[in-house]
């Protein structure tokens, strides 16, 4: 179908139970290149994930995933529960059974041609990699950034794969037509421990490479200092060095925040750190044995280390969508209205007004999760 040169070594016309009871699966496949990955290809009846605010001062926001699952592998991934869905555990099936919406491109630009559409910006990455290796064979993103700057609709996207660098040039004529907002995943810059803990990612040199082809661009690249791993990239000398790295590549801002093991991830999570390092359990248990979080206390000390390098080294301090968990859009632009209440405006949608809260979310303190919502660390 897409695997045009390549061949499938399987084809699988039944799957998994969960998968079996899509009536939207084309088929399931396996090939050389990907060595133990199965990819389901489906047709995705949408493309557009609304989340809600929940009722509070923050509005919805709205996201694509173009995959589900991801073959990064990223032990500490934030996603890793919402494989359940389809009774797919969040372990090896989140890393090994892939969901392919073939077809979402095309789902896409029908959603965006209705006049109902409003224009607000949308997210890519802040679930699953858009840009993950099996994009480099279905090529879904040039359809998906075509879509969406024809329709005049902003939007961001936060990946830790270097083949973005692939779909720079049509990133920006789309930067030409509404505002683009691009961001690396860099969290770990220990060579050895970024392929244990990320097996399936490129090298943290490659991700930095491409901040530097984004910004040869001229696009503006932040860079996701997320999530700090406690005991493993939280001091001073990692921190430092890693902000040195990403200055030096051009990137424009930096976002960070410490590690959040919701359940299924802090399950997997500790079966990686109870191989790797065991001596460092009993200090996590205590740590998240109370709950998802870091303790205040950690992410206090966290933010009094991390916050004085950010300013050694130039770097501005990002701000991350609340709602999303992506680079915050620049479509959002802040005004007054008569009774001086802070609103946004969404750039392709003029007069278009939306609440905010005040000044940016303070990560280091959860203000995410006061509003009822989770970033995705990945």
């Amino acid at each position: 179908m897409r695997w045009s040169g390549q061949e499938l070594t399987a084809e699988e016309p039944s799957t998994l139970p969960g998968l079996a009871r899509l009536n939207n699966l084309v088929r399931s496949v396996r090939t050389p290149d990907f060595a133990g990955i199965t990819f389901h290809e489906v047709l995705a009846k949408s493309a557009l994930n609304k989340i809600p605010g929940g009722g509070g001062p923050m509005p919805f926001g709205w996201t694509i995933n173009p995959y589900r699952g991801c073959s990064h592998a990223c032990v500490y991934c934030f996603a890793r529960p919402t494989h359940s869905y389809l009774e797919l555990d969040g372990g090896k099936d989140f890393d090994q059974e892939i969901i392919v919406k073939v077809n979402v491109a095309d789902v896409l630009r029908k959603e965006l041609s209705r006049p109902s559409w409003g224009h607000h910006p949308v997210a890519l990455g802040t679930n699953t990699d858009p840009y993950q290796r099996a994009e480099g064979r279905y090529a879904l993103m040039p359809g998906i950034i075509d879509a969406l700057a024809d329709t005049g609709t902003p939007f961001s996207i936060l990946t830790k794969g270097s083949l973005l660098r692939r779909d720079l040039d049509q990133l920006a004529d789309a930067a030409r037509r509404v505002p683009v907002d691009l961001a690396m995943s860099i969290a770990v810059y220990d060579d050895e421990l970024q392929q244990s803990v990320e097996p399936g990612t490129p090298t943290t040199k490659a991700r930095l490479a491409t901040v530097t082809a984004v910004r040869e661009h001229g696009l503006d690249c932040a860079v996701f200092l997320m999530p700090i791993l406690p005991y493993l990239t939280d001091t001073r000398a990692h921190l430092d060095e890693a902000l040195r790295q990403a200055k030096e590549a051009g990137a424009t801002s930096v976002l960070y925040t410490a590690l959040h093991l919701k359940p299924g991830v802090k399950e997997w999570y500790y079966l990686w750190l109870g191989r790797e390092y065991p001596e460092l359990l009993p200090q996590y248990r205590r740590m998240y044995g109370g709950g998802a979080h870091a303790p205040k206390e950690y992410r206090k000390w966290l933010a009094a280390k991390i916050k004085p390098l950010i300013s050694t080294h130039g770097l501005q301090r990002g701000e991350e969508d609340p709602l999303t968990g992506g680079v915050r859009s620049t479509a959002l632009g802040m005004l007054r209205d008569g009774e001086g209440e802070r609103q946004v405006v969404s750039a392709a949608a003029g007069a278009r007004r939306i609440r905010v809260i005040p000044e940016e979310v303070d990560a280091e303190s959860n203000g995410l999760t006061m509003l009822g919502v989770q970033p995705t660390l990945f």
